[in-house]
């Protein structure tokens, strides 16, 4: 009903905006593509602050030495995948999950199905909520895993991407349009994860240099809140 009235349909991803007029095509909808922003800023923590040192040691974790992955624990975000992935990859690095995962029936049937909690390796660490400290931990992560499937631009996609040197994405539509060549892609096809991991590991620092100062440049450039909200303004005033 809301495709059919609206007067205008803005969309934040070019898939979303493709899925409405192929499958509303009868209603003839008017849309427009303006994607979701994020803040470019970098964190303002240092490595020498108390709440950086705390969180790092309350967690066992070492800057740079771990994989990272920032999301809501459900199903569709492929934390199965992520985990089996992980865990059949050689990476002597730390799988550090930030994610609620209290009373989760979902948490329990993984811990039955996969094992992860006899892997040392896999670091359920809570939530974090603290958004300069948060920051600090994307920029300090080794590589960021990426398993959302569906919802068109993900924020925390935006927020890796513009902290992260390397992103390691579930190869979908929504993530391909957003970082284009600024990442690594993976699909669910056994070992395509764990052998990714295991390729990155040994990757020069120079490469992974290279692609996280790509993807800042297209965050800045294409997915900034100061873009996003200019390509909103010009709606408003032609409307």
């Amino acid at each position: 009903l809301m495709v059919k009235h609206a007067d205008l349909l803005i969309c934040d991803s070019k898939n979303i905006e493709k899925y409405i007029q192929t499958d509303y095509t009868r209603y003839q909808p008017n849309t427009t593509y303006i994607a979701y922003g994020t803040d470019t800023t970098r964190s303002q923590l240092t490595s020498s602050d108390e709440k950086v040192r705390s969180w790092y040691d309350e967690k066992g974790v070492r800057e740079n030495e771990y994989y990272l992955v920032v999301g809501r624990f459900v199903p569709e975000n492929n934390y199965e995948a992520m985990l089996r992935g992980f865990m059949k990859s050689n990476s002597k690095k730390d799988f550090v999950l930030i994610t609620n995962v209290e009373q989760n029936k979902f948490y329990e049937k993984l811990r039955q199905e996969t094992g992860f909690d006899k892997d040392p390796r896999v670091k359920f660490v809570g939530t974090v909520y603290d958004q300069e400290l948060l920051k600090y931990i994307r920029e300090h992560a080794f590589a960021y895993l990426h398993g959302h499937e569906v919802g068109g631009t993900n924020p925390s996609l935006l927020e890796a991407l513009s902290s992260t040197n390397l992103n390691l994405l579930l190869d979908v539509g929504f993530n391909r349009e957003v970082a284009e060549d600024c990442a690594l892609y993976w699909n669910k096809t056994e070992g395509s994860l764990s052998n990714l991991i295991d390729k990155c590991d040994c990757e020069s620092s120079d490469k992974i240099i290279k692609l996280g100062e790509r993807a800042k440049k297209r965050i800045a450039d294409e997915y900034s809140w100061q873009y996003i909200s200019l390509q909103y303004m010009q709606v408003f005033l032609d409307t």
